[in-house]
């Protein structure tokens, strides 16, 4: 499979898209769009991770401003997260850059992308988290950030316990709270437990969502958010000594 870079550099992802992320797409990718414009075509799940990427990238774009500060920092954590190879950073940058000073908000962009994944929440989840990992690069979460990644869930259609659940997660397991990366209240029956991790578990899993159009470039990053979920349930187990 070719990289998503190239898709979205080469303008054949947008060409396929339409709405604001394949506007933002041909602004960026310029004249290269005019060049793609024999290749539409495109397979559904290769327009699909296109379309995550971009969003990720103009989501993180409109958060950036969310705190009132514009820097490269945001750049750099987008870079971090997808592992985006040294020859694609400009590229990465010129989207950025280009949905920052777009006048549209980023409700557009949630919104397409959204309905593109009505029917795999479990992929909406993992661009949610992106855009989480996105706000603590610089170490801290701001509440105007916060505010932003909820108004964002809410257009995901994910409920306050999802929420919740996805920004819950940090790369340091013994600071986050092991019932709220499972989704559940610390009262919850262990059968009811069981069967919560197990579907997280299968939700969750990167082949699944690399099927239901999540970038393959981002598998690390689900394997991550896989391992948080299993050591929050080992946590769990380990407390209430469940074998």
């Amino acid at each position: 499979m070719a990289s998503v870079w190239g898709k979205i550099i080469g303008g054949v992802g947008g060409l396929a898209l339409g709405g604001p992320i394949g506007a933002l797409i041909g602004a960026a990718a310029g004249h290269m769009v005019d060049k793609a414009r024999s290749q539409i075509g495109e397979p559904d799940d290769a327009t699909k991770s296109v379309a995550f990427t971009i969003v990720t990238i103009a989501l993180g774009a409109k958060m950036a401003k969310a705190d009132g500060v514009v820097t490269r920092d945001e750049v750099d954590a987008f870079k971090q997260v997808f592992r985006v190879p040294p020859e694609e950073t400009a590229n990465v940058a010129r989207v950025f850059d280009q949905a920052r000073k777009d006048s549209r908000g980023f409700e557009p962009y949630a919104r397409q992308v959204a309905g593109m994944f009505a029917d795999n929440p479990g992929v909406l989840e993992e661009l949610l988290y992106c855009l989480t990992r996105i706000a603590r690069a610089d170490g801290v979460m701001h509440p105007a950030e916060i505010d932003y990644l909820r108004s964002v869930g809410d257009i995901f259609g994910l409920d306050d316990l999802a929420f919740e659940r996805i920004t819950e997660i940090t790369e340091n397991a013994d600071q986050s709270d092991p019932y709220k990366v499972l989704g559940v209240t610390p009262d919850v029956a262990d059968d009811e437990l069981k069967t919560t991790y197990r579907t997280l578990v299968r939700e969750n899993h990167p082949d699944k969502l690399i099927a239901e159009g999540m970038p393959e470039e981002l598998v690390e990053l689900a394997n991550e958010k896989l391992a948080a979920i299993n050591d929050a349930y080992d946590r769990v187990m380990a407390s209430r000594v469940i074998k």
